[in-house]
């Protein structure tokens, strides 16, 4: 899949690897590309991302079209894009995007739960007693949600201008 996606310009390819973590690191939200019974669904959520593990945590509501989808087929291509405008009278485009593969997969446990919902809030938010008050809500509170853990298998970038 890298090869296509960097195949008419591979001049704009992001090789530098402190770049890329860079852009998993400081991106807030990305759009997952699913598929179900040869039908698409696409939908774009905040995460955490992982980078002893290499995987991006997520969360979500108990029920939902994403899940059925994860539910069915759990390979999953997702895209973050760090956006940096238009540039006019150049029919240009200033950009960095990541584009990466992996398995998604539902957690049951509270334990994985809680661990995934901290590596979301630490990359989210800025203020630590929030955090930790989030971290220590009640069990229900983790028992009504759903924490999401995709393993990336392949992760390729790509600039503009």
């Amino acid at each position: 899949m890298q090869k296509y996606h960097l195949h008419n310009r591979p001049d704009r390819e992001i090789t530098d690897k402190q770049e890329i973590l860079h852009l998993l690191k400081n991106g807030k939200y990305a759009t997952l590309s699913l598929c179900k019974n040869n039908t698409p669904y696409i939908v774009t959520l905040s995460y955490g991302y992982d980078e002893s593990t290499n995987s991006f945590y997520f969360h979500c509501a108990k029920e939902g079209l994403k899940l059925e989808f994860i539910q069915s087929n759990s390979q999953v291509c997702a895209t973050i894009i760090e956006d940096g405008g238009y540039i006019p009278n150049e029919c240009g485009h200033y950009y960095k995007s990541l584009v990466f593969w992996g398995n998604i997969k539902i957690l049951s446990d509270l334990e994985e739960k809680r661990a995934g919902m901290n590596v979301i809030l630490n990359q989210l938010e800025n203020d630590t007693d929030i955090i930790e008050k989030k971290l220590n809500s009640s069990q229900s509170l983790y028992e009504k949600m759903v924490v999401l853990k995709l393993e990336v298998s392949q992760i390729c970038g790509k600039s503009g201008r």
